[in-house]
């Protein structure tokens, strides 16, 4: 039976052999700092869209708890 799950050690040092052979040595700074960028985006997009979900809710919940008043 296949395992399916995370890489292991063994995959992981294939994975970088052939990403090494791919890009060269000295492509491979640029693709992980390009990589640490998207990856910090995505994280910030995440967290505003956490943020604005929040106070859309609180708002919401303020504007019926002034209905319920009324």
């Amino acid at each position: 039976m296949i395992a399916i799950g995370t890489p292991g050690p063994i995959e992981l040092t294939l994975i970088g052999l052939a990403v090494l052979i791919l890009f060269g040595a000295k492509r491979l700074p640029e693709l992980a700092r390009g990589l640490g960028k998207g990856i910090r985006e995505f994280k910030t997009a995440l967290t505003e869209t956490q943020e604005q979900i929040k106070s859309g809710m609180e708002s919401g919940s303020d504007s019926a708890e002034k209905k319920d008043a009324s």
